[in-house]
């Protein structure tokens, strides 16, 4: 439980910084940067799976590069849910996914599970 909150404080704070330094990530104040964290977590945890999945053949051919697609996708379908977070287009959808995503990575070096 504590890894879960500590993974969900980690993923907020990612949202805020790709605000910061990526152009078409729009964060209207704090809070709403950790409902989409929390969001996101739950949404790669049930949707992205079943995309995967679905998506498996594409994936293949690019060699896994379409899950960067995906995770853009699950990124813009966040900001399209939560009042106070935009996500403005493909291309920063694409850019933030990749960015929290290496933060997250980051950070999960340091957190015992």
């Amino acid at each position: 439980m504590k890894n879960l909150l500590l993974r969900w404080i980690i993923n907020g704070f990612s949202i805020i910084l790709a605000s910061i330094v990526l152009k078409g990530i729009i964060l209207e104040g704090y809070a709403p940067a950790f409902v989409a964290g929390a969001l996101l977590g739950i949404f790669n945890a049930v949707i992205r799976p079943v995309l995967i999945i679905i998506t498996l053949p594409i994936n293949i051919l690019t060699l896994g590069l379409f899950t960067l697609v995906i995770n853009g996708f699950m990124l813009w379908l966040v900001g399209s849910a939560i009042k106070g977070f935009e996500v403005a287009g493909f291309i920063p959808a694409v850019t933030g996914a990749l960015f929290i995503s290496v933060i997250s990575i980051i950070a999960s070096l340091f957190i015992k599970d």
